[in-house]
């Protein structure tokens, strides 16, 4: 039996009583090392004589759990035996596992073939541990876990709209005592409604004792800094990792705070070196209450150096809401939302809103008649491709034309998850795209301004 080195957070998640635990973070941080461990112990204390582990396919599961350097034939020695092909009495892969309190039978499952885990499961069972469940068949995630009296999984970053985030992982909340160690961009992510006492662990290189100093600094050397696989697997952050379009786009350098922004509010006796020349505005909008439609505005300000930067941000979703907004609520919201960034910013005399809801445009119009206002609502300008506004977007990022402050979370979300379609050429996803179409009907008429003094 091999020796395991735990740092304290770890031997905290080992003491940890929780019915439900996910186990989140970078590469290398031992998650699958430990999480297999404590899941063990688990098992030898319940009653259950079954139990599942469940991974892409049972030869990953093998190399990854079973077999490797402290996996469980290393941790447990003579006390598991691994069935490969099965038993005369039990079929399925298994591990016999010898305990004080009897032997205990530990499925080993595949979740990539449908067929045969849906034949597979029946009945109840113990503990149930999923190895990268962002990876797993939700329909097997659903039909498992209803079956367990304790549930562990691990997981590697991954597109933040999985169903599995929204059904199960942002359910999960960190302790107390390690809410710190969280990144903020997943805390922000953990917002569904609690389930009682389901756990969310955050692991990085630091809580792995098992890797020297070296070996960290080599593993985060061999990822080139400001690429998605960086992000992924050395921050421990969301989001896809590969067919983005905006690639380039930088948390650290293209996120900026409020503050920093205040700086180019001009004032009466004293214009400043930067200092914002035009506001502008934009609506995208959509009212469908089966589909996570978005109604997204923004606002922004351009300097006279050239610089855009998205201010505020404000989002409806009609699936959420118990009462559905109808274009004349959205443009009441709307104009409220001018007139907020307006006392704090500037004034935008001319917004956009997209020509495709007329209905919205309309709604606008009829209050501007009926209680006046100083806003000019216009159709958004659309002549320009969405390849070329995309090319100009990633032009801006490179040369640090382009920023947004640090409460756009959504704008912020979509960047990070906005796709190219994976069976058309230069074709980008019908998707994550709300904020950014919202943000390019504001500054599409003001774009010649940008990038350049």
């Amino acid at each position: 039996m091999s020796n395991l080195l735990l740092s304290q957070k770890y031997k905290d998640f080992i003491k940890c009583k929780a019915p439900v635990e996910f186990l989140e973070g970078t590469t290398a941080a031992g998650k699958t090392t430990v999480g297999i461990f404590k899941f063990f112990l688990k098992v030898a204390q319940s009653n259950k004589k079954y139990h599942i582990i469940a991974s892409k396919d049972t030869g990953t599961a093998e190399k990854n759990i079973i077999n490797k350097d402290l996996g469980v034939v290393d941790d447990f020695g003579v006390l598991t035996e691994y069935n490969g092909t099965g038993t005369k009495d039990e079929k399925i892969p298994h591990i016999l596992f010898h305990t004080n309190k009897g032997n205990k039978i530990v499925y080993v499952m595949g979740y990539g073939d449908k067929k045969k885990w849906q034949k597979a499961l029946g009945g109840q069972y113990g503990c149930l541990y999923i190895d990268e469940i962002n990876t797993a068949d939700i329909d097997f995630v659903r039909e498992a876990s209803m079956r367990c009296d304790y549930f562990m999984a691990t997981l590697n970053p991954d597109d933040p709209n999985l169903p599995v985030y929204k059904e199960y992982i942002n359910c999960s909340r960190p302790l107390e005592k390690y809410k710190s160690d969280t990144p903020k961009e997943i805390l922000n992510m953990l917002t569904e409604e609690p389930k009682p006492n389901w756990v969310h662990w955050f692991f990085s290189f630091e809580h792995n004792l098992g890797l020297s100093k070296n070996k960290i600094e080599q593993i985060k050397l061999n990822v080139p800094k400001g690429t998605k696989l960086y992000k992924n697997k050395i921050l421990g952050l969301r989001g896809r990792a590969t067919g983005l379009v905006f690639s380039n786009f930088d948390r650290n350098v293209h996120i900026k705070s409020k503050e920093w922004a205040k700086q180019f509010l001009a004032d009466d006796r004293k214009r400043k070196k930067e200092h914002f020349i035009i506001f502008t505005s934009g609506l995208d909008t959509a009212y469908s209450q089966k589909s996570p439609d978005t109604i997204a505005m923004t606002f922004f300000g351009i300097t006279n150096r050239g610089n855009c930067i998205q201010l505020d941000e404000k989002e409806y979703n009609n699936a959420k809401l118990k009462t559905p907004l109808a274009p004349s609520d959205v443009a009441i919201n709307y104009i409220e939302f001018l007139k907020r960034n307006q006392a704090e910013w500037g004034l935008a005399r001319n917004v956009f809103i997209d020509n495709a809801d007329q209905a919205t445009i309309t709604e606008l119009n009829k209050y501007k008649r009926k209680n006046g206002c100083v806003f000019t609502f216009n159709n958004a300008y659309k002549k320009t491709t969405i390849i070329d506004r995309i090319n100009m977007l990633l032009g801006w990022f490179a040369k640090e034309h382009y920023f947004i402050l640090e409460h756009c979370t959504s704008t912020i979300q979509e960047y990070e998850l906005y796709s190219w379609l994976e069976d058309k050429d230069n074709t980008p996803e019908d998707g994550n795209d709300h904020f950014i179409n919202s943000s390019q009907y504001g500054w599409l008429p003001y774009k010649d301004k940008i990038g350049c003094e």
